[in-house]
């Protein structure tokens, strides 16, 4: 998103689109959230269980994306971060991919001091195990820590396949070894297919999948295994990570309303939402939608669905 994109002017636009749906009219979702999201709250944003792990996890979480994975923007970046734990930010996800290694340098700036605040996670986008190792120890330097809480496959289905992680001398053998070292505590998949991230969990004992996850369906490869999907982790204890909820802000320029699309994907059970984050305003507009979250009902996240979906393809 534009850095000086003023999120304001998109709700206006929003809610004059959905007033013909009857979203904003007394008693109307939109109405009600809005409401909610805009009353002031000091409290602190829930948390909820990341699957197996045994940690908690504040509901929404920072991404590793836009400022922060800017060589140019460093201070901006570092900012955020710090900004984001100063707000109960718990989570943080990165990347050795994001900003040619930009994101993990920015992040590193932080956790050089902070490191113990926060569930620390980053990604291999390669799927060999001498590949994966050489990312590791790199990601580890940039970030200035000796271990990552998550380690993940980065976007299986795009950059690597299954088919790779099954062989001998893959990077699933290299998170293996590098949880026993110590170097990382738990073993994670992402992916924008839910069929994918499905055959994922059927195949291995993940601790956590980051999945994309938005009411427009935008970037939401092969959404009828969602249910599938869900119904694995939660059977398998997977902690769900979403990721996407508002599209790198694209949604929210079509004229949707961020406060519906967090809402909309925390109603989920999902353990957290990551967003990245453009200026520190944002982020705080954002923690207070999660300090004030209220599940949407299942007739609700409907109804949302079908207006985010309709506004999408008019566009």
């Amino acid at each position: 998103m534009n850095r000086r994109c003023d999120r304001r002017t998109f709700l206006k636009g929003s809610l004059a689109a959905l007033a013909g749906l009857g979203l904003t009219a007394p008693g109307g979702i939109i109405a009600k959230n809005v409401a909610r999201a805009t009353e002031p709250s000091t409290k602190p944003i829930p948390k909820r269980p990341l699957g197996k792990t045994g940690h908690q996890v504040a509901i929404y979480g920072l991404g590793g994306l836009f400022t922060t994975s800017m060589h140019d923007r460093h201070d901006e970046a570092v900012e955020i971060i710090n900004r984001a734990i100063d707000l109960g930010v718990n989570y943080i996800d990165t990347s050795a991919w994001y900003g040619t290694g930009a994101s993990e340098l920015n992040i590193g700036t932080v956790m050089k001091e902070r490191r113990d605040e926060v569930f620390l996670a980053s990604k291999s986008h390669n799927y060999t195990y001498d590949g994966t190792m050489a990312l590791v120890e790199q990601s580890l330097r940039r970030l200035q820590t000796d271990h990552l809480d998550l380690y993940q496959h980065h976007l299986l289905g795009g950059l690597g396949q299954l088919e790779q992680l099954q062989q001998k001398n893959s990077a699933r053998q290299a998170f293996e070894k590098l949880r026993d070292e110590g170097k990382i505590k738990y073993i994670g998949v992402t992916g924008h297919s839910s069929r994918v991230l499905a055959d994922a969990l059927k195949d291995y004992p993940y601790d956590c999948a980051l999945i994309t996850l938005n009411a427009a369906g935008a970037v939401m490869d092969d959404p009828e295994y969602l249910d599938e999907f869900f119904r694995l982790a939660q059977e398998k204890e997977v902690g769900v990570i979403a990721m996407k909820a508002v599209e790198r802000g694209s949604l929210v320029k079509q004229g949707l309303d961020v406060r519906q699309l967090l809402s909309y994907v925390l109603s989920y059970p999902v353990s957290t939402v990551i967003v990245g984050i453009s200026v520190v305003e944002h982020l705080e507009e954002n923690v207070r939608i999660a300090r004030t979250f209220k599940p949407l009902s299942k007739a609700e996240m409907v109804e949302f669905k079908a207006a985010a979906q309709s506004m999408r393809r008019d566009r």
